[in-house]
């Protein structure tokens, strides 16, 4: 039996396509937590537990609504488990997102002094991120756990960074603190009301959204780098600054702003015309190039550029092969050119006509 203010399947499916790699079908649902992963990882890891969803979407309506039948199972699953059942889907999401986590924490961190500041000291908090990861996976529907044991376990493995390889000694904290929380933490949760204050929902779930976003722009900012064709590494935070200095950004620019002034003036239609014509869709702009030609040129002058080109760059006339090869590209070029100004050729006139006619109007 469905509530009258119960959750509609039809829109649960709905959101979960248009909007499911980011968790919107579970907010919907009430499932902020799950929401909230399905967003930072999208979708549970670049859509597989997005697809494993729609197997499911109607069990999440049925326990967002209190169905009998499912309360009823429920009730059943639970006299017979003491504890959850251990579910290797969930242990796996619980192992991903800790180490997820931990390891976007880490790499957040600045690593050369900022305002004046080592920020160096904020690494000691990096197994409470991976229980926190852990915990969240572990938190999700119908089941829930505490931090205490997991977070024992993570600080403890973690000394083992000082006796094997840091990396090695990472998983281990990883693996460690999701089998402590599996297997000591973890309890059926107590059927209680959803909360129904959207405002709290919002402030928890933005908050929550800030904190992890600040910490990939951290990493952008402060630790990320880009190589160059040399392969020297350069901090993205000062390649990006060069670029919006380079002529490239800088004449794209101007190009953008030259492109408002004329709508503004002209009107969006009429601009739009404009970067059609600019953007050379019958590549005679190009073809025009290729002929060392204006664009004002006669059909008697693209002739004879023609001619000139094709016995000037003809493969049989050049003996070095690797000439050849240049010669031979260079060919093609211009008989492609001279075949695109050949076919405009009527549409030239057409276009010539009504401008006389229009003159003469």
């Amino acid at each position: 039996m469905i509530h009258s203010k119960g959750k509609n399947i039809f829109i649960a499916y709905f959101l979960w396509l248009i909007g499911g790699i980011i968790g919107l079908h579970h907010f919907y649902l009430g499932r902020d937590l799950h929401g909230f992963l399905w967003f930072c990882t999208l979708g549970g890891y670049f859509g597989f537990g997005w697809i494993r969803d729609v197997f499911h979407i109607s069990e999440y309506v049925a326990e967002a609504n209190e169905d009998r039948e499912y309360v009823k199972k429920l009730k059943d699953v639970v006299k017979k488990n003491k504890k959850p059942p251990f579910s290797s889907f969930r242990f796996s999401g619980m192992i991903l997102v800790g180490y997820y986590w931990s390891s976007l924490y880490h790499i957040a961190i600045p690593e050369e002094e900022f305002a004046g500041i080592n920020w160096k000291w904020l690494y000691f908090f990096t197994p409470f991120v991976c229980v926190l990861g852990v915990w969240a996976v572990g938190n999700v529907g119908l089941q829930r756990g505490g931090m205490k044991i997991p977070l024992i376990a993570a600080y403890t493995t973690l000394l083992l960074k000082y006796f094997m390889d840091e990396s090695t000694a990472f998983t281990i904290m990883v693996l460690a603190t999701a089998y402590a929380f599996d297997l000591y933490e973890k309890e059926w949760k107590p059927k209680t009301k959803s909360s129904s204050n959207c405002l709290k929902r919002f402030i928890l779930i933005g908050g929550a959204y800030l904190l992890f976003c600040s910490m990939w722009v951290s990493y952008l900012y402060f630790n990320a780098k880009v190589a160059d064709s040399e392969g020297e590494e350069i901090p993205i935070r000062e390649a990006f600054h060069h670029f919006l200095k380079s002529p490239w950004w800088t004449d794209l620019k101007q190009s953008l702003i030259d492109l408002w002034n004329f709508a503004q003036q002209h009107g969006w239609i009429e601009a739009w015309r404009q970067m059609i014509e600019m953007s050379d869709p019958y590549g005679e702009n190009n073809a025009y190039k290729v002929l060392e030609l204006s664009s004002g040129a006669s059909q008697s002058e693209i002739n004879t550029k023609c001619r000139l080109l094709a016995v000037k760059y003809h493969p049989d006339k050049v003996k070095n092969e690797e000439e050849k090869f240049v010669a031979q590209e260079k060919f093609y070029e211009v008989q492609q050119a001279c075949e695109i100004l050949s076919s405009s050729r009527v549409k030239r006139k057409r276009k010539n006509k009504k401008f006389s006619h229009d003159d003469e109007l």
